[in-house]
């Protein structure tokens, strides 16, 4: 049997599409799975009856489904094979098969013991999607032993279901808390490898102690990272982007729900500050593609929770998140120590969404100081815009602020530039007229005589 039949769920997903009635069935499979995809989409046509169609090198992350190219061939469906970030989708039915990785039970139980002698404590357990078939079997280990322990449930999408009473949701999984307690109560264990998973929970969670085990080398060790230091520096880039005039949007993800809200968001976000945004569709973002806008101060990426994080120290200019781009821009959106990765949490309904305050005038506005160049600059946000009055010259009104001139970032980028491009030397080049150039094609020109062999 094939990779992924020994590790996935083969018979789950033929059922699964035979139960919808599936016409034509996208099988997304990661880099390191691409050698089954031709062993597992001849198996499911061949007990489906189902047209499948192959999808490999995906835009963007291959934790997220690729929904585009899935509707270029016409699917109905996407079976998704290999670690996933659980983002909901837009439009098409999602079944995940995460695979399943041999996980010591035995060896993760006692990591756990060593590392949580007490049995009164408050523990919630996270794993790598590829560990959840072992779940069960490590909970009956625990579970008797430690009363006060949390297993996360993976939840693929957005259920309709209304949640129960001390139920939160966060990455794709449930967490079932006891109304007296939140999750920032309790101690966290990984069950995984080292990535960014384990990042985003540990900055999302900053205050939590975190523990992990690694199924790869069969050790548990208490997490060390700090997260201080790294919240600082996500902190330094809010600066950054308080002070950036120009702002590059970059696309991270076209199948994440709510990825067209949260973009007319932050463009309706940056024009109320005052700064210029660019959207950017670039694909899977690098130094490179990026160095190519010279005049962008920062960019904000909006991608799924797990690939929000990047590590932007090699780019010329620094990548945030939506999130770090509203700490800038919105005076209404105060630190509170809750870091957010998921750009659906700002959006209006949602329980981290915060009403952007009404305009001040820019005569009322007080103005503050950059902690990073120690300049002037404007904190307030405008009025959205209105409509242009036609041009006329019988009557102007009045610019109450007193102002000379408006300022166009793009402009004042290209004043500052040592070199603007070749001179245009106006009235210095004498005008020549245009004269027959040389006809047919560079392998022979008609005024070129034929060599004979």
């Amino acid at each position: 049997p094939s990779h992924c039949r020994r590790k996935g769920r083969g018979e789950e997903a033929s059922g699964s599409v035979v139960w919808r009635g599936s016409l034509g069935v996208a099988l997304q499979f990661p880099d390191e799975l691409l050698a089954d995809a031709v062993e597992v989409a001849g198996r499911m046509e061949a007990e489906t009856g189902a047209e499948m169609y192959v999808l490999g090198d995906t835009t963007y992350g291959s934790c997220c489904v690729d929904e585009v190219a899935a509707e270029h061939v016409g699917a109905e469906a996407v079976l998704h094979y290999g670690p996933a970030c659980l983002s909901p989708c837009r439009k098409l039915p999602v079944l995940h098969i995460f695979g399943r990785q041999p996980l010591d039970i035995g060896r993760c139980t006692e990591a756990f013991r060593e590392l949580y002698p007490e049995q009164q404590s408050c523990v919630v357990v996270l794993y790598d999607v590829v560990y959840a078939h072992a779940m069960g079997e490590l909970e009956q280990q625990l579970c008797p032993e430690y009363p006060n322990i949390i297993f996360s449930r993976l939840v693929c999408g957005d259920p309709p279901d209304p949640t129960v009473p001390g139920e939160e949701r966060k990455f794709g999984r449930q967490f079932l808390v006891e109304a007296a307690r939140g999750l920032q109560d309790y101690a966290m264990f990984y069950v995984g490898a080292e990535g960014l998973a384990l990042t985003s929970f540990m900055l999302t969670w900053n205050c939590c102690p975190f523990s992990s085990f690694s199924p790869t080398t069969g050790c548990g060790r208490r997490e060390t990272l700090n997260v201080n230091r790294a919240l600082m520096r996500r902190l330094y880039l809010v600066e950054r982007a308080r002070d950036a005039s120009v702002v590059g949007i970059l696309v991270g993800t076209l199948g994440v729900a709510g990825y067209l809200t949260v973009l007319q968001h932050l463009r309706q976000l940056l024009c109320r500050a005052g700064k210029r945004s660019y959207t950017l569709a670039v694909g899977k973002p690098n130094p490179a593609k990026l160095a190519n806008f010279l005049e962008v101060d920062i960019f904000v990426l909006v991608a799924c929770a797990q690939n929000s994080l990047l590590d932007s120290s090699d780019f010329y200019r620094p990548v945030v998140t939506p999130y770090e781009l509203e700490l800038a821009c919105n005076p209404a959106r105060e630190w509170t120590g809750n870091y957010l990765t998921d750009f659906r949490d700002l959006l209006p309904g949602a329980c981290a969404h915060v009403e952007l305050p009404p305009a001040v005038p820019a005569e009322e506005a007080v103005p503050d100081v950059s902690l990073i160049t120690g300049k002037m600059c404007a904190t307030h946000l405008c009025g959205p815009p209105t409509s242009q009055l036609p041009p006329s010259t019988t009557l102007a009104c009045r610019d109450q602020t007193r102002a000379l001139a408006e300022i166009s970032p793009a402009a004042s980028f290209l004043e500052s530039r040592s070199w603007r491009g070749l001179e245009q030397q106006l009235g210095q080049t004498p005008v020549s007229k245009a004269v027959q150039g040389r006809r047919g094609i560079a392998i022979a020109y008609e005024d070129e005589g034929c060599e004979q062999p």
